[in-house]
């Protein structure tokens, strides 16, 4: 990863516009998603989910989960939904590298007693921009946005199974506060919650 990248995000405007610069890698810019990244922004869903979770369902209940989560239009609907906040990371040419969203409105029980809560949901990075510290990027600007809109705490779940997601999530400031069940077709997985105060 490049040396200032954390550097680079703490000097971000609480816009989510503003270009990120890596060393010898170009310019990352993190920006709101339009209807117009909504192809790029399933593609990497798919992708991510499929690679990150498909050895532990079935292949009937993954491809019914794809269809139901990522698709073009459901992408869209997601992005047009004042609920969700969902942000693409980019590299100078403005191909999608990876998205992140944010959910308002959405609880565990062992969240619901924290401050101000909003969700952070689906932190993808297409696994040919592995490296490049996107996902600590998306994660920052995440934290910005959320504070800007006067939040104080930021959760998310992990797939228990995931632990290089978890590492970088406690890395990150995030800590264990509890589980949930998450249920795919006919598989029920668990979900450690994790939460940080902003």
């Amino acid at each position: 990863m490049a040396p200032h990248i954390e550097e680079n995000v703490e000097e971000l405007s609480k816009t989510s516009t503003s270009p990120i610069r890596t060393e010898g890698k170009g310019a990352i810019t993190i920006r709101d998603a339009t209807v117009d990244d909504a192809e790029s922004v399933a593609a990497i869903g798919r992708e991510v989910f499929t690679i990150s979770f498909g050895y532990s369902v079935s292949e009937e209940d993954l491809q019914t989960y794809l269809q139901e989560t990522y698709t073009e239009a459901l992408v869209c609907e997601d992005i047009k939904d004042p609920l969700t906040h969902l942000m693409v990371a980019c590299n100078a040419d403005d191909k999608v590298l990876g998205f992140v969203q944010l959910i308002k409105g959405s609880s565990e029980p062992c969240v619901e007693d924290a401050e101000n809560a909003i969700k952070l949901q689906r932190i993808f990075v297409h696994h040919e921009s592995h490296g490049l510290g996107i996902g600590k990027l998306l994660i920052k600007m995440a934290e910005k946005v959320a504070s800007s809109q006067g939040y104080k705490t930021l959760w998310l779940g992990v797939f228990e199974e995931n632990i290089k997601a978890q590492k970088l999530y406690e890395k990150s400031g995030f800590i264990h506060v509890g589980e949930q069940d998450f249920k795919l077709g006919e598989c029920v997985q668990t979900d450690i919650i994790m939460s940080k105060t902003l």
